[in-house]
């Protein structure tokens, strides 16, 4: 792999007599979400403040581009930092300045841009975070949402190279929490920025991180992929599937993807052989597009309803059901056989086009930006019996999906 963005070696951090942070060894490439995951008070805020120069270590050395801070003079060490950005868990919001005006400071404080140069990246900030109707109002005017949008705003206001997300979406309800990492991810992947988030929301971050590190008893016990992290055997693990087991069905009324894989896990040791079983992949096309016409929030109420649908339908025939992507929700179907499913299918898209389409197209049209919004739901479904290879079944599935709905709403809604 390449040479890390930023690297921690051995890095130690007492405060007092108490050690947060104990010869921690991590890595962080640049163009990720990488995000850092543990339990409330293990020390991520601590180790994200190594990170931005907030906090030294005691021992130990961190390093930038493969430089170990310790040894840059003050200018480099300035330059380094001049690129990255931080979005603090509170917010950090001023509340004697408008939203307008929070989102200027930095380029008014650290930048000679002239005022129309300034005004024309404030106004562009508030339309990529959906804030352009909240401009001239004050912090306190505003939703605990929007307020975290607010603050996302400012800190991409400077174009930095990298952003540190402390605590995103804390204290906020299951739809907003995913909006808010899905405005991130977006973000991230449409300017390019390294992004590096702590959070304790484990379920929520599988979606939008390409490594994620693990912090247990003062030291990263996990580096790897989000799939990598299923399979890891670790007393962290037993912590963190009984937290997520009491997040059951919180987000988008389905099943976490970890329980998804227990509840195969179980259904597939039960099977004699020759036993078949049916996986629907469900999709919804042109996402991103769908993102930049009614807005993150009304997106993930789109998803929500969707999958409560899918799983309450499903669920009452056995069916268990996950979000497998942030477009897609994968069912499966012990024991039953590919002509069982299809018939099943049937019924079902019968029922979907005729409750989910009209519902889901009314929220669409209400949040509507003013151009025409079109999504298309596709469906598949792939056949296997219990020594099955799952991913082969699933691109099986991809491979077989067809148009099962489409929702059209004309230009000319307005957004609330």
């Amino acid at each position: 792999m390449n040479t890390p963005l930023i690297e921690f070696k051995d890095v130690t951090k007492r405060f007092g007599d108490k050690t947060v942070l104990d010869r921690v060894n991590l890595q962080i490439y640049e163009g990720q979400v990488t995000t850092i995951i543990g339990l409330s008070g293990s020390g991520k805020s601590v180790l994200l403040k190594h990170i931005i120069g907030l906090l030294e270590p005691d021992e130990g050395a961190i390093f930038f581009r493969g430089k170990p801070l310790n040894q840059m003079k003050k200018p480099e060490l300035a330059q380094s930092f001049a690129g990255i950005s931080y979005m603090f868990q509170g917010n950090a919001l001023f509340d004697s300045l408008t939203v307008y005006d929070n989102i200027a400071l930095p380029l008014r404080e650290t930048t000679h841009l002239k005022k129309t140069e300034i005004h024309r990246r404030v106004l562009s900030r508030m339309k990529q975070t959906e804030l352009t109707e909240a401009a001239s109002k004050y912090p306190s005017e505003l939703s605990g949402g929007m307020q975290k949008r607010a603050a996302l705003a400012r800190a991409l206001i400077t174009d930095p190279q990298i952003v540190l997300f402390d605590e995103p979406t804390t204290g906020q309800d299951p739809v907003r929490k995913n909006a808010i990492l899905s405005m991130i991810a977006q973000n991230q992947r449409k300017l390019n920025f390294t992004a590096v988030l702590v959070s304790h929301e484990i379920p929520d971050v599988y979606f939008i991180s390409n490594r994620i590190l693990a912090l247990y008893d003062r030291r990263i016990v996990f580096q790897g992929t989000p799939e990598e992290l299923e399979n890891f055997n670790h007393p962290f693990m037993d912590e963190v599937i009984s937290s997520l087991e009491g997040l059951q069905k919180e987000l988008t009324g389905l099943y976490s993807k970890r329980q998804f894989e227990l509840l195969n896990h179980v259904q597939m040791k039960r099977r004699k052989g020759g036993e078949t079983f049916c996986l629907v992949i469900f999709s919804l096309g042109e996402l991103n597009a769908l993102l930049s016409q009614v807005g993150h929030d009304a997106a993930q109420e789109i998803l929500r309803d969707m999958g409560l649908f899918i799983d309450k339908h499903f669920g009452a025939i056995g069916g268990v059901s996950t979000r497998r992507a942030a477009n897609e929700i994968l069912t499966m179907l012990p024991y039953s056989s590919l002509e069982e499913t299809q018939s099943i299918m049937e019924d079902f898209i019968v029922d979907f086009r005729r409750q989910v389409i009209p519902a889901i197209e009314a929220g669409a049209c209400k949040f509507a930006l003013g151009d025409a919004v079109e999504l298309t739901v596709m469906a598949g479904v792939a056949e296997g019996e219990a020594k099955a290879d799952v991913d082969a079944l699933l691109n099986l599935a991809r491979s077989n999906q067809k148009e099962i709905g489409r929702l059209q709403c004309a230009s000319g809604g307005t957004s609330s």
